[in-house]
């Protein structure tokens, strides 16, 4: 990735590659067989192991500390990376610290007809204890739409469910985790306003928060069309949603590790409060940091791994403001005029501040694309960089065209329209 390459004294650093995309990500997981494969790449190494890191969900942020710990790399604690990416977990430790949460609750999968937990109403959502991308998250609004979540969930749950448990077998787990696994379905009531996300880091047990970002959603859905930074939101608001990551992170027991936690804050009832908590920074936001600050976020997680303290610049960029943009279709089709990787450069020449990576391959079904959440498909992501919100959407609405895309209509036995 270039914004790696991009970080401070990057000279420093020689990167290797320990496992593929598609070794951890596709199909089914056996998370005993990628550790082993990662342990015959490093025991094969002839040269000095000075950290193991990773910027993406399960199984690479819970293979870093397993693998940390067996070769001597600095890496936050494995029981704080589950309590993070446990969903139903994550909300015990929440409540313990902060009332910024949704009321929520266990679905009994294995019930006859399963229901609702008491005193969690619709609208909700319906999600795995750990998934990938929002994938088999569902919002739900009376008990037809759960029942069908449900059976969806069901399905789909043993794909990432199964391999966790291998993962909650090596911690001691306290006595309201005991009996829950990792193949849980966890409720909630459905969270309103405006989203933001907060990223932050943890040096030798000192919490700091380094950014907040605005996330706007396609109209009338749940799904991004792009993450803003910096935030637009009055500082009062900001100063909370540090205070309350600072709070969550401290009581999980983070070290030595980036964080990025998604929040709701609804500006009708001044109400803040969590949605999901990462250990880890956003990939996703790299560019976006290294637009308005001057230095990609891949900064902390480096000078982490290697005992030191981060010290990010802030607004040494070139531009005042940034975004990432999610260019979605929300029916199932299949993709031509797929621009090649230098007719993309071609297009981020003409337009300075932007950097595009197009998701589906040409004559690609959408729904074949992996790791998609449950009501849209990615087509592309459009970093842009700029002066003004208006500017950020005029490099936008460029690409999209640029970028040309066509489109057929599903064929028979597809999964057919998303809708929003």
């Amino acid at each position: 990735m270039p914004t790696l390459s991009a970080v401070p004294d990057a000279h420093r650093y020689r990167f290797h590659p320990l496992l593929t995309i598609e070794e951890l990500q596709h199909g089914e997981v056996s998370v005993p067989e990628l550790i082993a494969k990662a342990e015959r790449v490093l025991d094969g190494f002839d040269g000095s192991i000075d950290a193991i890191v990773g910027y993406w969900d399960f199984p690479v942020s819970t293979l870093v500390p397993i693998l940390g710990e067996r070769y001597g790399t600095r890496s936050t604690s494995l029981e704080s990376v589950v309590k993070c990416e446990h969903k139903y977990w994550s909300r015990l430790e929440q409540q313990k610290v902060t009332d910024a949460h949704p009321r929520f609750g266990r679905v009994d999968l294995d019930a006859d007809d399963p229901r609702p937990p008491e005193g969690v109403r619709f609208p909700m959502w319906l999600k795995p204890a750990l998934s990938y991308s929002s994938e088999l998250a569902y919002g739900v609004k009376d008990e037809a739409e759960f029942a069908d979540a449900v059976a969806r969930i069901r399905e789909g749950i043993d794909r990432v469910g199964k391999p966790f448990e291998h993962i909650l077998d090596r911690l001691d787990l306290p006595p309201e985790m005991a009996d829950v696994g990792g193949r849980v379905c966890l409720a909630e009531e459905a969270l309103t306003g405006v989203q933001v996300a907060v990223e932050g880091y943890v040096h030798d047990s000192e919490v700091t928060v380094y950014g907040v970002l605005d996330s706007i959603n396609y109209p009338e859905t749940s799904c991004f069309l792009r993450h803003q930074y910096p935030s637009g939101l009055p500082e009062p608001v900001q100063r909370r949603l540090r205070d309350i990551s600072e709070r969550v992170i401290r009581r999980i027991g983070m070290n030595w590790a980036t964080f990025s936690i998604e929040f709701f804050y609804d500006p009708g009832t001044d109400a803040v409060n969590i949605l999901e908590i990462n250990p880890r920074h956003s990939q996703s936001h790299a560019e976006m940091f290294a637009y308005v600050d001057g230095v990609p976020n891949h900064h902390c997680m480096l000078s982490l791994a290697l005992g030191e303290d981060p010290r990010l610049p802030h607004g040494e960029g070139p531009y005042q403001v940034a975004a990432k943009w999610y260019h979605r279709w929300f029916a199932d089709a299949t993709v031509h005029n797929v621009p090649t990787r230098e007719e993309v450069e071609r297009i981020e020449e003409s337009i300075p501040g932007v950097r595009v990576d197009v998701t589906p391959e040409e004559g690609q079904r959408l729904s074949d694309l992996p790791q998609q959440d449950s009501y849209s498909y990615e087509l592309a992501h459009v970093f842009t960089g700029g002066d003004s919100e208006e500017e950020l959407r005029e490099k936008y609405d460029k690409c999209v065209a640029a970028l040309g895309l066509t489109f057929d209509e599903a064929t028979p036995g597809g999964r057919g329209t998303k809708h929003p």
